[in-house]
């Protein structure tokens, strides 16, 4: 009988320190963007109608309680679907849709809290492997792209180079040769 290798945990990390250092401005929209799509997955059926969510409303934490969202969140049975009645209106929206409206936001309200944005931080920062292997797969694919085109032009690397050094130098050419150039007649 062959002797089986324990399974390896895949490399996932999460947050790297309780308080990381702060993430840039393009960085904080990606986990703010996670943490929407989080939210409007959990509210899915508010805001499509489609099935039902599989996540109950009582098991997740709050740190802002408002009973009266909570209890109206969890009286609705069949909710009605924001996007199916606001389909084909325009400004009557706001007036058509209001009780759609209201049970889509206090469902938001309900799923937006400090966790979901807190869980949202860690899902981002456990993918930055995986990132991190996406640009270098892109690396290497553009540099067998330039390695094919230097096979395929038969053009060696030093050939290159200095063909784009020699067009560097040149003057900057506006509306035909340069100055100096440019073909003299024979009176001047």
């Amino acid at each position: 009988m062959a002797v089986q290798n324990p399974p390896v945990p895949e490399e996932k990390l999460g947050v790297p320190s309780r308080n990381p250092l702060p993430l840039s401005a393009s960085q904080e929209a990606q986990v703010r963007d996670i943490f929407y799509q989080k939210v409007r997955k959990e509210c899915a059926d508010e805001i499509k109608g489609t099935s039902p969510s599989t996540t109950s409303t009582t098991s997740t934490p709050t740190t802002n309680f408002n009973p009266r969202l909570q209890l109206q969140h969890q009286t609705t049975n069949n909710p009605p679907a924001f996007a199916a009645c606001a389909l084909g209106r325009t400004f009557t929206v706001s007036f058509a849709c209001r009780a759609e409206h209201r049970s889509m936001n206090s469902c938001m309200k309900l799923h937006a809290t400090q966790s979901a944005h807190d869980e949202a931080r860690e899902e981002w920062f456990a993918l930055r492997i995986e990132r991190q292997r996406e640009r270098e797969r892109k690396a290497r694919v553009a540099q067998a792209q330039e390695e094919f085109m230097r096979e395929w032009w038969g053009l060696p690397e030093h050939v290159r180079l200095s063909r784009q050094k020699e067009m560097e130098q040149r003057g900057e050419r506006i509306h035909g040769l340069t100055a100096k150039d440019r073909p003299r007649g024979e009176g001047q």
